[in-house]
C-alpha cells in the first residue's frame, strides 16, 4: 500500500473497495460497538420492520468509506475529521458494497474533500461527504 501525498493529489481522482457483507461482519460489528438491534441479529423482528429482513448496520457502510480513506486514498497516515453520510437504501447479508471515493477539493492545511457513494449492484446505498487531512510527503 502507498500513500498518495497531500501535494500529489488531484481533484477528479478517486479510489474504490468491493465488500460482500458476511453474517460475521454483522456479529463482529455488533459485538465490536455494542449495537445488537434486533434488526440487524433476528430475521423474525427484522420481518416485522420497514426492512422487511435484517439488514446490515448502516454505519457499517462508513467503514467501508474510512477503508477506502486510511488505505487508498490519501492512504497511510491520512487523519478522518468528519463525514457527513445520508443513508438511502439498506444493505443485506450477501450484498456486495462498492464503495468509491472522489477527490472533490484540495485545500489549505492539507484539507481534502472526498465525495463518497456505496452502491450494491445498481442500487446507491449510501452518499457522503468526508472531510479528511491528508499526509505530507516526509523530508527526505
Amino acid at each position: 500500500m502507498v500513500s498518495i501525498y497531500y501535494e500529489d493529489l488531484q481533484v477528479g481522482q478517486s479510489a474504490t473497495l468491493e465488500k460482500t457483507v458476511t453474517e460475521r461482519d454483522i456479529q463482529m460489528f455488533g459485538d465490536a460497538t455494542g449495537d445488537h438491534n434486533p434488526v440487524h441479529f433476528d430475521e423474525a423482528y427484522a420481518q416485522g420492520t420497514l426492512f422487511r429482513g435484517r439488514v446490515a448496520h448502516g454505519v457499517l457502510s462508513i467503514g467501508f468509506i474510512s477503508a477506502v480513506i486510511g488505505m487508498q486514498l490519501p492512504g497511510e497516515g491520512t487523519i478522518f475529521v468528519s463525514a457527513k453520510v445520508e443513508f438511502k437504501a439498506p444493505v443485506r447479508i450477501g450484498d456486495t458494497v462498492v464503495t468509491t471515493c472522489t477527490v472533490r477539493e484540495i485545500g489549505e492545511r492539507r484539507r481534502v474533500v472526498l465525495d463518497c457513494v456505496c452502491a450494491v449492484g445498481d442500487t446507491v446505498v449510501v452518499t457522503g461527504e468526508a472531510l479528511v487531512m491528508a499526509p505530507k510527503r516526509p523530508k527526505s
